[in-house]
């Protein structure tokens, strides 16, 4: 680490305020000073590195340096603006007609196909005009839209808008996520409001990738792979997910080896790896030997990415082992720091919005904690026997992977897989071992009867790579779970991982100290953002639709969710508010759907009392004609689908200060009840415009 100078990785230098920038344009995206601040900025650094250059005074080199950070600076900001524009689009607020392109191969969901389309055209009876933008669409679940592939062009009718979230608190940022990816709309399309254009097939590369993508499948289908065996083989080799089980997936991310799961860094250079060792003998002619076999590998790791249907994440990963190459080939070191900042700067530079990718994250920092801290720890520890520096190489390979990614996965997955070493120890050889013997299998196409017995050793090892999962998955303590973190502590745990590390090279008392109070301070942080985030007394509403509820919060952290549908999402709603229950650390909550009494909590005809406050539910119409002569008085009045009456009958039977408007509700129905909701000067929220609600006791 004493050699470790910022002045001998100039790329990083330009990435650091490239990543700032980045990450200012998307969070001032919506200010409308922005743009036009960013464009000044731009040309004034623009201007100053250019004269600074040219002026050529070596007093002055500091003022360069700081030209051209700020220059990049801007750069990533506009940059980021700049496609977060492009996805800006208006709809209208009717059912349209539109020509779309399917652009991705339909993915089955609970009831609709998911697929993503471009938006070619919007017609109307004054005419038709020009779109060409990007669409989710969800369609209705049925015989012919099962039939419907990539590169296909329908006529569809749809209320297309752009996406919104519904701002429950810690919710996912699905509109932003979206934008990121260049999609500006999202509609539910029905049966019988779609045609398929005759003769309209579109075979675009896309389109012809993953039809390659699906012939891969159905081979793998012909030699005899079926279920888990087949969904991981798919996974493994094509990208391809669609038949993966709940239950694989989740096997996988207990003992955290749900990245093998998806195809990335890790098999794009397992494959960059074997094809650099076969081609080792063309390197050996000089430099035209080192170009030939540059070339060869930029081929056949496009010709890959081309037949696993050029998804999102394997194109990163061959374009960062594309540059690697291309390094290679110019006679600098294959894989170091800097070049490893070469990758990430030419790749944020022409999509920005990748920075955002947790799986661009994942791979460059466990790549880049690969080259930082893998000699050190490997170090710590002397090995003789060789079959021990290499099981020990191993280990230290992962741990420092393990060291650089831990902060980030527990910041978005809350969970820790407690067994990575063994898990590593064991599935990295497998899955090479897996990797290879298919490519090989796939060789061998025109020799069926030796490749059906490759395809009988693959089966095997996916059989054992699956049964050794599920084993770990069974062993004690092999994960922690419903772990929170806050943004500011991932910053300052690579902080505290960083100022470790250069101790440990360097050894002396005084960076101990600022470890120690590095990690004392880091812990102070916490402890406080946990004491401000302790569970309180509360009454929580919800904005998700078609699951009415009302949670009640206790200040030990138990708390009762009141369901009031039979029909209820449940599913839904707990993936919706899983953020807010982790970030409050409240246990399991106790599920309520019918009438019931507890100490703290009573529930009888919809009338929830809790901590002395009473919410009543209405979502039919028991309520409706009758009257009281002392109206019951309750705090809120929670109005969801199944009423169809108005205000002044419920006044008849209760005394309510405030009036809460499910999101279940039609459109016109909520604005029914909030014309009558002012008309009487009464207190209202709707959740879906107002996101959830939460109410002290």
């Amino acid at each position: 680490m004493n050699s470790f100078y910022i002045h001998r990785y100039p790329f990083i230098r330009l990435l650091i305020p490239w990543i700032a920038g980045i990450f200012c344009g998307d969070h001032f995206f919506d200010r409308s000073w922005a743009p036009l601040c960013g464009i000044l900025f731009f040309g004034f650094f623009a201007a100053l590195s250019f004269a600074l250059y040219f002026l050529k005074r070596y007093s002055l080199r500091w003022c360069f340096g700081i030209a051209i950070s700020a220059l990049c600076f801007t750069g990533g900001w506009l940059g980021m603006t700049g496609q977060l524009q492009q996805a800006v689009c208006s709809f209208p607020k009717e059912e349209t007609v539109y020509r779309v392109l399917i652009t991705d191969t339909p993915q089955p969901k609970e009831h609709t196909y998911l697929c993503q389309a471009l938006l070619k055209e919007r017609r109307d009876t004054a005419g038709i005009y020009p779109i060409g933008h990007t669409a989710v669409l969800y369609l209705q679940q049925d015989s012919s839209a099962s039939r419907l592939k990539s590169g296909d062009e329908l006529l569809i009718s749809a209320r297309i808008s752009p996406p919104l979230n519904n701002r429950n608190f810690d919710e996912f940022d699905y509109a932003r996520f979206l934008m990121r990816k260049g999609i500006s709309g999202t509609g539910y399309v029905a049966s019988g409001k779609w045609i398929k254009c005759d003769g309209m097939n579109n075979f675009d590369l896309k389109s012809v990738a993953s039809s390659c993508r699906r012939n891969v499948v159905s081979l793998y289908q012909e030699l005899g792979f079926n279920g888990d065996e087949l969904a991981v083989l798919s996974a493994l080799t094509i990208g391809d997910k669609t038949e993966l089980s709940d239950s694989v997936r989740e096997s996988y991310s207990v003992v955290g080896a749900s990245h093998i799961l998806a195809l990335s860094g890790l098999h794009i250079g397992l494959l960059y790896t074997m094809l650099f060792f076969i081609l080792k003998p063309i390197a050996r002619r000089g430099n035209i030997g080192r170009c030939v076999r540059s070339v060869f590998l930029l081929v056949l790791l496009w010709t890959f990415a081309f037949f696993t249907g050029l998804s999102p994440s394997v194109v990163r990963s061959v374009s960062m082992f594309s540059i690697l190459a291309m390094a290679d080939m110019v006679g600098r070191e294959p894989l170091s720091l800097n070049t490893l900042a070469v990758a990430a700067w030419l790749m944020l530079f022409c999509n920005p919005a990748w920075l955002f990718d947790v799986g661009f994250q994942l791979s460059f920092l466990a790549v880049a904690s690969i080259l930082l801290i893998q000699k050190p720890i490997y170090h710590l520890i002397t090995v003789k026997s060789r079959i021990g520096k290499y099981v020990w190489g191993l280990m230290s390979v992962s741990i420092a992977a393990q060291i650089g990614t831990a902060p980030l996965v527990l910041f978005y997955f809350s969970r820790f897989s407690v067994h990575f070493l063994l898990t590593n120890l064991v599935v990295i050889p497998l899955i090479t071992i897996i990797l290879y013997a298919a490519v090989v299998m796939l060789l061998l196409t025109p020799f069926s009867w030796l490749q059906i017995g490759v395809a009988g050793g693959v089966k095997k090892l996916l059989e054992g790579l699956n049964f050794f999962v599920r084993w770990v998955e069974q062993l004690p303590y092999a994960f922690i779970d419903g772990i929170w973190l806050y943004q500011s502590e991932v910053l300052g745990i690579y902080i505290v991982i960083a100022l470790l590390t250069y101790y440990f090279m360097n050894r002396r008392y005084r960076n101990l100290q600022i470890c120690l109070f590095s990690i004392l301070l880091m812990g102070t942080y916490h402890a406080t953002l946990y004491w401000l985030d302790r569970p309180q007394t509360s009454l929580v509403f919800y904005n998700v639709r078609g699951c009415p509820a009302v949670h009640c919060i206790k200040s030990d952290g138990q708390s009762w969710i009141n369901y009031m549908d039979t029909l209820s999402n449940e599913k839904r709603l707990k993936y919706m508010t899983a953020n807010y229950w982790k970030r409050h650390h409240l246990l399991p909550p106790q599920e309520i759907t019918a009438d019931c009494r507890h100490a703290e909590l009573n529930r009888q005809q919809q009338i929830i009392s809790y901590h002395g406050c009473r919410v009543c539910v209405i979502n039919d119409n028991r309520w409706r004609n009758k009257s009281t002569v002392s109206p019951l008085y309750i705090q809120y009045l929670y109005l969801c689908k199944g009423y169809d009456g108005h205000l002044e009958e419920l006044a008849q039977v209760f005394s309510f200060s405030y009036v809460i408007l499910d999101a279940s509700l039609s459109e016109y129905r909520k604005h029914l009840l909030e014309s009558e909701c002012k008309k009487s000067g009464l207190r209202f929220i709707s959740l879906s415009d107002e996101g959830s609600v939460r109410f002290l006791l």
